[in-house]
């Protein structure tokens, strides 16, 4: 939600007609899917989402934060302590000059007076040392009435604030918000309010310490699916390619006439329709006989997709350098979309997903909306996640297997043994030798056993190119040099073709 430029449109009194505003909840968990994407877990963002706010997807519309709506609480409350201080002081020079005309400026009551005006204090004490006051001016008596009530919708705003600064919504009347504020301020009270209970009803969370349901991630998954799709060519090929073996999948969408030696693998419906429209153009005006007698030029058959199984593992990089320049969210991005895909279109492939910085470790499906890059560790242990990638293709063998690699920089870290070294790039070139070397050692290890290695460099260094042409060298993979925001094309493709062709 947007305020309108134009302050009398923000601070106009509210009527107290509007519709019941409910959140949606779908539109909710893409807004807490995009900050979760930048590293947050389902907590943290569910609480920059109420302090900082959030955009609702398909509705050009932000809900404003409990921070901005402080804001606009406190320049309000500004306004109104200088109003008050503006009349009290008018007032106040109109009684001074009455006493001065009853009494004399030398009068005791002039004295008690002057004590009180000129004593210590905020414009909220000033005004309560004269509630016991009696004025002998009337008029300005009159005004000092309308100055308390004045007063009291101050504190009220005061106690709404610090309701807001407190997290206590449930006290705040979204009614006297939106008198004070406008219906952006009170429409964003409500939704930001409803948050959490909208996404634990619509089977999204879990309370307590926030965590996403399977639901949530699935959903979470389709979408990153349907963003990665959204960036491929509509020609790109819809399974892996293949020669001409494995499963033949159906293809509901796609159908075409029966030729002879063709198997018999008929779309019922569309074989119908043919014989309705041909019984049709035979006998215009009559109807079509039950049962309806088919010809063979009737049969419809389904177009079918011939795949065969795979074992992918994506080795993503989550060293502290993968958090610039949005490479972190466009690989996780990626991960979600494969991990989707594959439990959705190709159930019979495996897909493992493996995180590497100094350590490399296997990163549960669960986990994968909430993984984040590992803060402050630089290192990069890529021949840890090919080790752990190819004891997870041992138990999983396949006929295609294959590793993708996702990184932004040479290995820096390695296992001498049992021992873990980390060496920073050191010498011509930026080169961490022994850690090179080493990775290398695991390349041609997981080469020799079939698996095809095939790298996205989410940078152009050098020393990173020159590593990846080695290591595509030795493995006769392929690597890609793309952005963060080309990743998803690049690396879909890949999998959708399962790494059978090579380059040199």
């Amino acid at each position: 939600m947007t305020r309108s430029a134009a302050k009398s449109s923000v601070y106009s009194r509210w009527d107290g007609t509007h519709e019941a505003f409910t959140l949606d909840a779908e539109r909710a968990l893409d807004a807490l899917t995009g900050l979760m994407m930048e590293g947050l877990d389902a907590r943290e963002a569910l609480e920059w989402m109420r302090q900082h706010g959030f955009e609702l997807a398909g509705l050009d519309m932000r809900v404003m934060g409990l921070q901005e709506l402080l804001e606009e609480l406190g320049a309000d409350a500004r306004e109104q302590r200088a109003e008050l201080s503006r009349r009290l002081e008018e007032i106040l020079d109109r009684e001074q000059s009455r006493l001065a005309g009853n009494h004399g400026f030398e009068s005791q009551r002039m004295n008690e007076f002057l004590e009180r005006r000129h004593a210590d204090g905020d414009v909220a004490e000033a005004i309560e040392r004269f509630r016991d006051h009696d004025f002998e001016d009337e008029e300005a008596g009159r005004d000092f009435q309308e100055l308390l009530d004045a007063l009291g919708r101050l504190r009220d705003l005061e106690r709404m604030m610090r309701d807001l600064a407190e997290g206590n919504l449930q006290q705040i009347s979204p009614e006297e918000l939106g008198e004070l504020l406008g219906e952006d301020a009170m429409r964003s009270l409500i939704l930001i309010r409803d948050l959490e209970s909208t996404l634990e009803k619509a089977g999204y969370l879990r309370g307590g310490d926030p965590q996403l349901t399977p639901r949530a991630i699935r959903r979470i998954g389709a979408q990153a699916l349907a963003e990665v799709y959204a960036s491929l060519e509509k020609d790109r090929p819809g399974a892996h390619d293949m020669d001409a073996r494995g499963a033949a999948l159906p293809r509901p969408d796609e159908t075409r006439p029966f030729e002879f030696g063709d198997p018999l693998d008929l779309d019922v419906v569309r074989t119908l329709l043919e014989a309705v429209k041909r019984h049709a153009r035979a006998t215009p005006g009559r109807p079509v006989p039950l049962p309806v007698p088919l010809a063979v030029g009737d049969f419809t058959l389904r177009e079918r997709d011939y795949t065969t199984q795979t074992t992918t593992v994506l080795l993503l990089d989550m060293s502290w350098s993968m958090s610039w320049a949005g490479r972190f969210p466009a690989a996780k991005r990626v991960a979600l979309a494969l991990d989707h895909l594959v439990r959705t279109r190709f159930p019979r492939d495996h897909f493992f997903v493996v995180g590497f910085s100094t350590r490399a470790r296997e990163l549960r499906p669960t986990e994968l909306p909430e993984v984040s890059w590992d803060m402050g560790d630089p290192f990069t242990n890529l021949q840890e996640g090919l080790l752990i990638a190819e004891r997870l293709i041992a138990k999983h063998p396949s006929t295609s297997p294959q590793v993708l690699v996702v990184t932004d920089g040479q290995p820096t870290a390695y296992f001498a043994g049992r021992e873990l070294h980390v060496e920073w790039p050191t010498g011509f070139g930026g080169v961490s030798p022994h850690a090179v070397a080493e990775t290398m050692k695991q390349v041609r290890r997981i080469t020799r056993q079939g698996v095809t290695i095939n790298t996205f460099m989410l940078d152009d260094a050098p020393e990173l190119v020159g590593f990846v042409e080695r290591m595509t060298q030795i493995n006769r993979g392929r690597a890609f040099f793309t952005s963060p925001e080309a990743l998803g094309s690049f690396l879909m493709v890949d999998y959708l073709r399962g790494g059978r062709k090579r380059s040199s």
